[in-house]
């Protein structure tokens, strides 16, 4: 039954396809045009559902594409690796790090999933953001940890590398920035 529920609220549950209105776990529900996974024998159409949030009447037709350096894309994109990282083996502790990137970056939190694996203690995880994710695989035997940060809009995922790095007490930090979604507008 819980793997269920997580999968319902990642909105992949196979059970049953999500209604019309449906509550969202968090503060607010996805946008969505509607999907169509016929070939499970489930469809459902899912339009403008917004519960609340810092969205205006002409967020909906807003595509959140930025420029950056004279170039329009979809966002900025961190790739970061931390070396000689510590607690990244402590879920309390990255957990705290990813929600407070969220905070600084000026994102919009969703919902947060991470997994403790045994024995070495790895973490790998996501925080679905509106504007994207942060994602986070660690190595504690190796003291690395990679990190993925892909904002949309107006965020900054850029300051996170100065949080994940100071957060983890890392030796040896690594960042590199990607624009996503480039296009000639």
């Amino acid at each position: 039954m819980k793997a269920q529920a997580t999968l319902f609220q990642l909105g992949t549950d196979l059970q049953e396809a999500p209604t019309l209105n449906a509550k969202a776990p968090q503060s607010r529900q996805a946008q969505t045009e509607g999907f169509d996974n016929s070939e499970v024998g489930q469809t459902a159409y899912i339009t403008d559902n917004v519960l609340k949030g810092p969205w205006t009447a002409s967020d909906h037709d807003n595509d959140h594409f930025i420029t950056v350096d004279g170039k329009k894309c979809a966002g900025k994109h961190m790739i970061i690796d931390l070396w000689g990282a510590k607690d990244i083996d402590k879920m309390d502790v990255m957990e705290a790090a990813m929600r407070k990137c969220v905070e600084v970056c000026g994102a919009t939190l969703l919902h947060i999933h991470l997994h403790h694996f045994q024995p070495n203690g790895g973490i790998s995880g996501v925080a679905v953001l509106a504007e994207s994710h942060i994602s986070v695989h660690t190595w504690p035997e190796r003291d690395y940890a990679a990190f993925d940060v892909f904002m949309c809009g107006d965020s900054r995922p850029e300051l996170a590398v100065g949080i994940l790095a100071e957060a983890f007490r890392a030796t040896e930090v690594k960042s590199d920035r990607i624009l996503r979604g480039e296009c000639e507008e």
